[in-house]
């Protein structure tokens, strides 16, 4: 995919698609063409403004950009055979080179383009809204929305322009070619936090269409933003921000203490008045694709197989846009490569399991590829913690049927396979006895033999860059197959998760961690064991394809340390959050980045490499690299000088 310069000129509105709130119970849409000044004075025209921000959320999350600035290049992923270390994709990485972001390459930039038009677009609707008589409860919607896409922004590059051209935080209507970056702690107390509080206070309890705002979404994002912030103020690792703020001064005089107290105070409210939200009964429950929209996710970017106009994104091919929701493939391996027999007792390659548009299969991208420690230490505890068999597809299955095979195949060992048979499984530990030389069962993807079983395996030690667990969790679902194998190359039509009640506890526990004064009954280590307990809940068991009814909470709980430190936190969210875009915020806010990621192990590029080697990252993950660098795209559009242009950068870009 060729990377293109985003130039984006912070006043300018210019929208591919305007949207309008119906009189139904879901949010609808209609195309518009572009949006003007005299558009948002007008009752539909505020409306576009505000159901086109529910819209952008599908141009930040579920893309390739996305996930590969914020996964590749943690401990949750690698560049996979497909990218290659120092492609313009993977610069995120530093796993061979210390190849780093930058301005001209950088997956961070979509960030940048995808969020000030919908500042200027919220801008609009809060500064027009109650001339046409819009609601506070509406208007706070837009003002969620712009906290939102600064809070983006902010812990992406750090200080950001609240001026847009018209003034701080002013709808700007002219195409400004100069800009001026604000500090950090100015985005967050004169922009991000304001906004969030009004939000809190103006939006109601119950959203008023499925899936729009409510008050506790505000309560995520705002006590998000203030964990955040106080880390920020913190400082813990000394490192440097921009543009410089050589003191982390708190413009309101407050201390990182007073943020983290916030942030606990409004998580635990979230959790004592969750209506209408709250935890699912099962992890499974939680991303089962049949089960989307369920009362845990409470914000998405969402998506539909109705409509391509309305999806935004093709329904039959890969069109790999902004908007499409991708974010599966980037870690799915081509596991149609795997080769089956229909003869019984020599070798007639078969792909045995095509592409095919059910979860946990979908488009083979191999652009990002699992480190080994993800199966060995963040989901060590495959037996009583459904979260490894609820986050991986393990299990590769014959789908002949779906495919229009009728022969009788024999896989491993010349053992018959059929429909729903296990083609090939990725074991839970490492064993002996597995050969994978592939002289007689050809399996086309490097899997080895045990004797007596009728699939291929991979052992977690020989997890690769070209052969690993695909992700189940996020992966496509759709309900017009027809018995078929569907439409496996489009994107998918699922809604990509953004916030989920669960991270409550989370925030809170953090807080608290950080030491903010925790209610009786709700200190770090309670509200961990909340996350725990449920995790330990069986309902279904993906590798197996059946269900299977278990309560292994009390063993979590019982694993669980009686002392939380921020290191298990960030271990827990991995195993609670892998790969849905969360890492590397995660590891700069806390500032554990080189800790946690500094080293991993993997497999070559190659079927046949089944050598792990031991990648240190230590020294390429530079302070400067917790900043990602300001598009090059916007640089170029700025009328400036260059010894502005220059000082606009984030510093060792």
């Amino acid at each position: 995919m060729k990377r293109t310069n985003i130039k984006i000129f912070a006043g300018v509105i210019l929208l591919a698609l305007s949207l309008v709130v119906g009189c139904t119970k879901i949010l609808t849409e209609e195309p518009r063409a572009i949006y003007t000044p005299q558009y948002f004075q007008t009752t539909n025209g505020v409306m576009g403004g505000l159901t086109a921000l529910y819209a952008h959320t599908r141009n930040l999350y579920g893309n390739l950009y996305y996930q590969s600035s914020t996964e590749c290049g943690t401990d949750e992923s690698t560049w996979g055979q497909s990218g290659g270390s120092g492609s313009d994709f993977y610069v995120n990485d530093f796993s061979v080179a210390g190849v780093a972001p930058t301005p001209t390459l950088s997956d961070a930039s979509n960030v940048w383009g995808q969020t000030f038009p919908y500042i200027n677009t919220a801008s609009g609707v809060i500064e027009n809204a109650s001339t046409v008589g819009i609601s506070a409860s509406l208007i706070a919607e837009a003002r969620f929305f712009r906290a939102f896409d600064y809070f983006e922004l902010v812990t992406t590059f750090g200080g950001v322009p609240l001026d847009l051209g018209a003034g701080r935080m002013k709808f700007n209507t002219s195409a400004v070619r100069t800009s001026k970056r604000d500090s950090v702690s100015i985005v967050y107390t004169k922009g991000i936090f304001p906004d969030l509080v009004q939000a809190v206070n103006d939006l109601p309890a119950s959203a008023r269409v499925t899936g729009a705002l409510t008050k506790n979404v505000a309560r995520w994002l705002l006590s998000k933003a203030y964990l955040t912030y106080g880390w920020w103020l913190a400082n813990p690792n000394g490192i440097p921000t921009y543009p410089i703020d050589a003191t982390r001064a708190d413009p309101d005089g407050h201390n990182a203490q007073w943020y983290y107290q916030q942030a606990y105070n409004i998580a635990l409210a979230a959790i004592q008045s969750p209506a209408p939200y709250g935890l699912q009964a099962t992890y499974f429950d939680v991303n089962n694709a049949a089960n989307d929209r369920n009362s845990e996710v409470m914000l998405y970017a969402d998506h539909t197989q109705a409509s391509e106009l309305y999806n935004n994104s093709s329904l039959t091919y890969a069109s790999g846009s902004v908007a499409d929701n991708f974010a599966s493939w980037t870690q799915t391996w081509t596991y149609p490569n795997i080769t089956s027999t229909n003869k019984s007792s020599s070798w007639s390659g078969v792909n045995s399991v095509q592409r095919i548009s059910t979860q946990g299969y979908g488009r083979p991208w191999v652009r990002n590829a699992p480190p080994i420690e993800v199966f060995t230490k963040t989901f060590a505890d495959k037996t009583n913690d459904s979260r490894y068999d609820g986050t991986f597809t393990t299990v590769y299955r014959c789908n002949q049927t779906d495919a229009g095979i009728s022969a009788q195949l024999y896989n491993a060992n010349y053992l018959p396979i059929s429909q729903g048979s296990a083609v090939l499984t990725f074991l839970n530990n490492d064993t002996t006895g597995i050969d994978y030389s592939n002289s007689v069962y050809k399996s086309g993807v490097g899997a080895g033999v045990l004797p007596g079983r009728a699939d291929y395996v991979i052992a977690p030690s020989q997890i690769s860059r070209v052969v690993y667990p695909g992700i189940w969790k996020i992966g496509p679902y759709r309900t017009d197959n027809a018995g078929g194998l569907g439409n496996p190359n489009a994107g998918s039509t699922r809604p990509f998760p953004i916030a989920k009640f669960s991270e409550f506890y989370f925030i809170a526990a953090e807080a608290a961690v950080q030491g903010a004064t925790p209610t009786a009954g709700f200190a770090a280590l309670d509200l961990i064991k909340v996350i725990r307990a449920r995790a330990g809940k069986w309902k279904f068991n993906n590798a197996n394809n059946a269900a299977f009814v278990a309560d292994n909470s009390a063993a979590m709980v019982a694993a669980t340390p009686a002392t939380i430190t921020i290191e298990y936190i960030l271990a827990e969210r991995s195993r609670e959050y892998y790969y849905e875009g969360y890492r590397w915020y995660d590891l700069v806010r806390t500032q554990k980045w080189a800790q946690v990621a500094g080293s991993y192990s993997i497999c070559g590029t190659a079927y046949t490499d089944h050598t792990p080697v031991t990648f240190d990252r230590t020294a390429y993950i530079k302070p400067q690299y917790y900043l990602r660098p300001i598009p090059q795209g916007q640089l170029d559009g700025m009328n400036m000088s260059d010894a502005d242009k220059a000082a606009y950068q984030n510093p060792g870009y």
